[in-house]
């Protein structure tokens, strides 16, 4: 339990979509929440993201409208289609999830996002 790889990072024009992938171990629906964050060069990192089983998905407000986060259980992977980058956007994308019986918080490596004007 625990591992989260992320997936699907790229180079993409502005007004350009990608969708990044996350695969967790084991039943995703283990942890509560599941979520994006990103980090630009010399920027803290930054909550993207948020879902809660059962509740509601909670984003930025930067990114509200273009991006959308999903769970799929089938597979074990989780998912954020971004629509209409913007240079902004460009940053390392990373996918985090709390166990929901340890409460352990866990981090994919990153992957990166760069959003060309």
């Amino acid at each position: 339990q625990g591992q989260l790889v992320e997936s699907g990072g790229g180079l993409v024009q502005a007004g350009g979509s990608l969708r990044l992938s996350c695969a967790a171990s084991g039943n995703i629906f283990s942890y509560n929440p599941m979520g994006w964050y990103r980090q630009a060069p010399g920027k803290q990192r930054e909550l993207v993201a948020t879902d809660s089983i059962g509740g509601y998905t909670n984003y930025a407000d930067s990114v509200k409208g273009r991006f959308t986060f999903s769970r799929d259980g089938g597979t074990n992977m989780v998912y954020l289609q971004m629509n209409n980058l913007k240079p902004e956007d460009t940053a390392v994308y990373y996918c985090n999830a709390r166990h929901r019986k340890t409460e352990s918080l866990y981090w994919g490596q990153g992957t990166q996002v760069t959003v060309s004007s």
